[in-house]
């Protein structure tokens, strides 16, 4: 299938609530009203639910229990609190897809999401627009595998999706890999330009005359979380290491090591994609 049919796709792309159209709305204009985007959280009650189930996880660390949409307007601030939005409307969206193991999907997700932020704030980058991107980098994945089950099925038999050359079997497969899916969906769902940049160049973020830092920020983040999930040991950590691009954002393999979550398992905010 190609990329475009792929991306139109009945069922394949979720449809965007008229309460989240609304949302990114009010946040993409230049001075968003923060007690407009708390009502509009506040009136689709399983939204908030997931806003605040991540509010008050690690990922955070805020200063006290956020106990409604307001006051995680007022802890967390508008770049993190569409980063809550977002996240909390795909986890809705993507309840099951059929050959996914869901749970390992959002953790691994959340993972990459939280190095990213980490990483971000080491180089001084935004450090919402990461947790962002970093969470729904893989969203490809799941299209492509509602959209095309009899491609994607065999793929995974020979190379499951948390491989670390994933995207490149895609590529030669394809012609397009889930970081592409993952843009095309992003860019339907308003998402920044920055963050659909950073989804479309994650594989190779400074090939050719392309320069994303934050598409730097997750291949590095996603090579990490994958190296997590299969359990590479010091030596298979070494030798993955993608060397270019840390040389490129100033990281060596210890920088990047050093901004592992202090715990993986993210259960409490698994809460919020999984229940």
């Amino acid at each position: 299938m190609e990329l475009e049919a792929l991306l139109n796709y009945p069922r394949a792309l979720p449809a965007m609530s008229r309460t989240v159209s609304d949302l990114l709305t009010e946040m993409n204009k230049e001075d968003p009203d923060p007690r407009r985007v708390a009502d509009l959280i506040s009136q689709d009650p399983a939204l908030t639910t997931r806003v605040l189930r991540l509010s008050n996880s690690a990922f955070f660390r805020v200063s006290r229990q956020v106990g409604n949409a307001q006051e995680a307007v007022s802890l967390l601030g508008m770049t993190h609190v569409r980063s809550l939005v977002m996240a909390a409307a795909l986890g809705s969206s993507f309840k099951n897809v059929p050959g996914v193991d869901m749970v390992q999907f959002w953790r691994y997700s959340l993972r990459v999401a939280a190095i990213s932020k980490s990483l971000a704030g080491l180089l001084r980058q935004n450090e919402g627009n990461a947790f962002t991107a970093g969470l729904v980098h893989a969203i490809g994945d799941l299209i492509m595998h509602i959209a095309m089950p009899d491609v994607i099925g065999p793929l995974d038999m020979g190379t499951p999706p948390l491989d670390l050359r994933r995207a490149e079997v895609e590529q030669s497969l394809l012609g397009y890999s889930y970081a592409d899916v993952g843009a095309g969906m992003a860019e339907r769902w308003q998402f920044p330009e920055s963050i659909v940049l950073a989804l479309r160049h994650q594989v190779h973020p400074f090939d050719g005359e392309h320069y994303e830092p934050l598409a730097g920020v997750l291949n590095l983040a996603s090579w990490r979380a994958r190296a997590e999930e299969i359990q590479l040991d010091e030596g298979g950590l070494a030798a993955t290491f993608p060397d270019m691009v840390g040389l490129t954002l100033g990281l060596d393999l210890d920088s990047v090591l050093g901004k592992d979550p202090t715990e993986w398992s993210f259960s409490q905010a698994l809460t919020a994609f999984i229940d």
